[in-house]
């Protein structure tokens, strides 16, 4: 999701920002344009269709069991007194009770998920912006950092500048140096080389962060239009309406929050800007590779944490014959299984990710007769004989082969989109690697892993995001020039 901030030009003597100049630096320099005979701007949602103001699907009277339905007399009255921008659908009525209703078909869906918005369509709803002078907000899940993140991202964004916002930092498990996760986030938002002028660090539910971000859009913008996710728009709200009487009478009609995908489900304007600036949160995307793509919509609570994350650590101390995870299989949940092929005798994982996926263990021999046995019993989610009759079961297998150099840190963390990640350590913190003999420890070496989820969540292999007490111990900040340093865009938090 983004919030894209619209910049016009004007007479007014203040200096140019960061992103302004950088910007008129890119726009010197001659870029190919699109053809003639084509249009290189999407047209815009007209502003005559009225949507719901919880999820922003067309209103309609018409299928009951389809986003955007309002009873018949219902909708006349509103419609005759002028209130339809006032009119909660039917769905948004139970999501604001606690049903958990996707778009999509399927899944505990409904039957009008036509409309749910795929990641495909978004870009060619936003590829405007590309050809536009914008402020881009992007917004990631630091729990799920590569899986939050839309690929392609640089195809919308084009040469304008981002505001990087990483949500959900008050998850990250207790003692965590938040100087050492917003340096690993620059570092990563610098290989995907997009144009960030700042990272901020926040938390739409204790509304840390948001301040800042506020600030650094007042300094950015000078026009309209924004565009992001219903959590992080509410907190914007609520944060904005203790100084601004605009944005505090629009909390009222603010757009509905959920734990299911996709429950914004067209362009909801809100107005929370004194003047002429106006608010727009987006379609929700459907990002097929997360697991919340493949459960049904009454498991997807137990996919979202709601308290800070600690690390499960496996081997736990005689759980595993001579504290060697060769020939042992993990399993997470019923979502996630990994098979551990070849690794040291002190090689261990940890796990952060909800509370309500327990792990097991058992002899990679036994896992598919486990599986199967287990499987929305002891293994959940899928949860009940219901569920499991649409489960495609773990089709998708990914052999990983993790090099390592540093036993004084985790080698890398795997990450399963919309799940979390698991740390791999090659010696536990514990180990007294010197009274191993050196055949049986390596200063550096491969380790080896199977690694099973449904199709298609994908699998991540990235740097160890530094987290707990331990993660500010071993992180290692880049040596930078002055330069470089002044290039590289500013976390804060």
């Amino acid at each position: 999701m983004d919030i894209t901030t619209n910049k016009k030009t004007g007479s007014d003597a203040a200096s140019p920002s960061r992103g302004e100049l950088f910007l008129n630096r890119q726009l010197s320099t001659p870029v190919k344009k699109p053809p003639k005979n084509r249009k290189p701007v999407t047209p815009k949602p007209s502003a005559s269709v009225i949507g719901c103001y919880g999820c922003g699907a067309p209103l309609q009277t018409t299928e009951t069991d389809a986003p955007g339905y309002v009873d018949p007399e219902t909708y006349e009255l509103k419609k005759r007194h002028r209130q339809l921008r006032t009119v909660l659908c039917g769905r948004c009525r139970l999501l604001s009770h606690g049903h958990m209703i996707t778009a999509v078909g399927g899944n505990g869906g409904y039957s009008g998920g036509k409309q749910f918005v795929s990641a495909e369509e978004l870009r060619e709803k936003l590829s405007h912006l590309r050809y536009e002078k914008v402020l881009i907000v992007k917004l990631v899940d630091i729990v799920d950092f590569n899986g939050s993140f839309l690929a392609r991202i640089r195809d919308l964004a084009g040469a304008n500048p981002i505001i990087l916002v990483v949500t959900k930092v008050d998850l990250l498990p207790k003692g965590t140096d938040l100087n050492c996760v917003g340096d690993w986030v620059v570092e990563a938002t610098i290989k995907k080389k997009l144009n960030v002028i700042s990272v901020h660090l926040t938390s739409s539910k204790s509304l840390v962060g948001i301040a800042g971000v506020i600030s650094e859009i007042q300094k950015e913008k000078k026009g309209s239009a924004n565009v992001g996710k219903s959590a992080f728009i509410n907190a914007l709200l609520r944060t904005m309406a203790e100084k601004d009487p605009v944005a505090a009478a629009a909390q009222k009609y603010k757009p509905m929050q959920s734990a299911v995908p996709g429950t914004t489900l067209g362009p909801i304007q809100i107005n929370a800007f004194q003047g002429s600036g106006k608010l727009f949160d987006t379609p929700g995307v459907h990002l097929h590779h997360r697991q919340a793509a493949v459960v049904h919509s009454e498991d997807l609570p137990s996919l979202a944490p709601q308290s800070r994350l600690r690390g499960q650590l496996f081997p736990l101390g005689s759980d595993v014959e001579g504290d060697n995870l060769n020939g042992v299989t993990l399993f997470w949940g019923g979502l996630v299984r990994i098979d551990v092929l070849k690794v040291l005798p002190e090689t261990c994982l940890t796990f952060y990710g909800p509370k309500a996926l327990q792990i097991h263990m058992v002899p990679t021999v036994d896992a598919d007769e486990y599986y199967h046995k287990e499987l929305g019993i002891g293994l959940t989610p899928p949860t009940g004989k219901e569920r499991l009759e649409h489960w495609s079961g773990l089709q998708s297998v990914r052999h990983l082969e993790i090099k390592y150099e540093d036993h004084h840190r985790p080698a890398c963390d795997i990450a399963i989109s919309g799940l979390g990640w698991i740390a791999v350590n090659p010696v536990t913190k514990q180990s007294n690697v010197t009274s191993h003999s050196t055949n049986t420890f390596k200063a550096s070496g491969v380790l080896h892993f199977d690694v099973h989820v449904p199709k298609p969540v994908e699998i991540f292999v990235r740097p160890p995001l530094p987290v707990s007490k331990e993660g500010g111990e071993w992180y290692e900040y880049q040596d930078l020039t002055e330069k470089e340093e002044e290039m590289r865009p500013k976390w804060h938090f």
